[in-house]
């Protein structure tokens, strides 16, 4: 039998545009035995391709994928000596994907589990079943909305998701402060101590194999069921074998607030060695490359300028991957993990919101211009509506805190124990970030009026689901590319705001949501009241559907979000219009 340390988990890496639907399966194995033979649909795949050896484990990625035919098929794939069959479903060529949005998988605090009205999976749970028909338990009863896509997927022997888009946070490692004692003495020194405080050969090799090995105890863990039992445990690790995942970190991916604390702190030794090992981690894990495919980030010399925003030097990726056929389609000149990805009629658009933050910056200036770059260059032109969806792992619209902005500038508080100003700090409406917003509200809507494409922002982190909009006040026009819709869902195993001082918060945070946030002259911003309900932000864990008609050349896109109650989950539906072609 063959031991299953990590996995598998599914990746998908493109070629949509070529018909190919490429996807990637990452296991952990033993390195000292024969690597296991992996089967698509009964064929044996290449061997695999080693992305890291730590430990006596190898972690391998081998590559799944399949033509698109012109109609969507299950597909299946077996893993030689694991008792366990998965499947995935490939799409038609040209059909849009229908996506799945999640974030936040994972918990801040040890105790956090003990404010879950549920099981820690329960979330999970209710997306599987949703997903894939032959998971679900026995007597498993759907309701109204469930019904809809009975006849639609599942009575076809299909399954409803073919991509998993994972917004951040797919894990924590804010335990890290707790679980390495050294880290833990280094919290009691004092301010000075700390920013000298040089990293040991030592304390690196912890480090290094903490961020590895987290990895394995979070998302295969240890009271997860056995591959091929009877008894699922109906967790991400099943969620991420069975829908292809595109992912992109978060701050809690590295630690929490990585990126919003101060200057000092940010290039402090210690916070410098551990955000190597977590972007290596998240190289090999979330990314699926190999770990000597990593280039280092290196600051500009060339250019003198103040050092509390990090401009690196640029890295040309397509060099760096020219001969991984399953590379990632990471934008050229840019030091972070930016990628599109063009599917039929759907664009997705995943940002590196850490790799380059500060207190000041989100992205830098190379990055920038990737993006607008790829914006307008490389959407391929189609027929029929389109839709973009930019995957912003913080909100670009949320009810703005300012006198809470106004306190913890003026109280000056940084410790990287306590999470409250560094998220402040992270939301793209604080009034640090407010240029740059701007900045991306305005190429979002130069792209829909050029494109002639709706543009929908994707984004968790807040725990809360919400629905926002920004909108040109500088026209009578109403066809679409004069809004922004945004979509935010959070989160899919962390607790919402459930505590009473957090409830509290909940309701400003509502009271706040009220007012409309004028951006310009000619752009505003406004929560909406969430879909069937009487609230801005709705405090309840949550996972999020999105679904173009059925048309492949596309048409209305369907946002359901499904959300936690005490006893069952709700259904809130939306539904955004196209930009209708003149």
């Amino acid at each position: 039998m063959t031991k299953l340390y990590l996995g598998p988990v599914l990746s998908f890496r493109g070629g949509a545009e070529q018909g190919q639907w490429k996807v990637s399966a990452m296991i952990g194995v033993s390195d000292t035995e024969l690597f296991p033979v992996v089967r698509v649909d009964g064929v044996a795949t290449d061997a695999p391709k080693i992305l890291l050896r730590h430990g006596g484990k190898a972690y391998l990625r081998y590559d799944l994928s399949c033509k698109q035919r012109a109609q969507e098929r299950r597909v299946e794939y077996r893993i030689d000596g694991v008792d366990e069959v998965w499947h995935f479903t490939v799409p038609a060529k040209g059909q849009a994907p229908r996506m799945v949005y999640v974030s936040c998988n994972g918990f801040s605090d040890a105790n956090g589990i003990r404010k879950l009205i549920k099981g820690e999976n329960a979330v999970w749970e209710d997306l599987l079943c949703n997903h894939d028909k032959t998971v679900r338990p026995p007597r498993y009863q759907l309701d109204k909305e469930q019904l809809w896509h009975e006849a639609r997927t599942h009575d076809k022997g299909l399954q409803r998701f073919h991509l998993m888009v994972m917004g951040g946070d797919q894990i924590y490692f804010d335990p890290i402060w707790e679980d390495i004692k050294l880290l833990k003495k280094w919290i009691g020194l004092p301010r000075k101590e700390q920013l000298k405080y040089k990293v040991n050969a030592q304390l690196e090799k912890v480090i290094g194999d903490y961020y590895i090995n987290f990895y394995l105890s979070r998302w295969l863990p240890s009271n997860h069921a056995p591959w091929g039992s009877s008894n699922k445990t109906l967790d991400s690790a099943h969620g991420m074998a069975r829908i292809p995942t595109v992912m992109m970190w978060d701050d809690h991916d590295i630690f929490d607030g990585w990126g919003s604390h101060s200057p000092e702190m940010q290039r402090c030794p210690l916070f410098q060695r551990m955000f190597y090992h977590a972007r290596r981690a998240f190289w090999v894990f979330q990314m699926q490359q190999a770990e000597e495919q990593l280039p280092e980030l290196k600051l500009r010399t060339d250019i003198n300028m103040r050092i509390d925003d990090p401009i690196f030097e640029p890295i040309e990726w397509s060099k760096v991957l020219k001969s991984d056929k399953l590379a990632l389609p990471l934008f050229d000149n840019q030091p972070g993990f930016s990628f599109a990805h063009a599917i039929g009629p759907v664009s997705l658009l995943v940002a590196d919101l850490r790799t380059e933050r500060s207190h000041e910056q989100i992205m830098g200036p190379t990055t920038w211009h990737s993006m607008q770059k790829w914006l307008a260059s490389g959407i391929p032109e189609a027929g029929g509506s389109r839709h973009l969806l930019f995957v912003s792992s913080v909100p670009v619209m949320h009810p703005k805190l300012s006198l809470a902005e106004l306190l913890m500038d003026n109280l000056g508080y940084d410790h990287v124990l306590d999470s409250s100003a560094d998220d402040l700090k992270d939301h793209w409406t604080n009034d640090d970030h407010e240029g740059e917003r701007k900045r991306l509200i305005e190429t979002l809507f130069r792209t829909a009026q050029e494109k002639q494409m709706r543009v929908t922002v994707l984004s968790g982190d807040v725990h809360v689901a919400a629905w926002g909009v920004v909108s040109r006040t500088d026209t009578d026009c109403c066809d679409g590319s004069t809004q922004i819709q945004q979509l935010t869902s959070s989160a899919v195993v962390h607790p919402s705001l459930v505590s009473v001082m957090e409830r509290l918060f909940c309701q400003m945070l509502n009271s706040l949501a009220k007012k409309k946030q004028k951006l310009d002259g000619c752009t505003e911003a406004e929560m909406m009241l969430f879909p069937a309900s009487n609230r801005y932000v709705v405090a309840a864990r949550n996972w999020l559907a999105l679904e173009l008609d059925e048309d492949m050349k596309g048409g209305k896109l369907w946002a359901s979000w499904r959300c936690e109650t005490k006893d069952a989950f709700t259904n809130h539906l939306l539904a955004i219009e196209p930009v209708k072609n003149s």
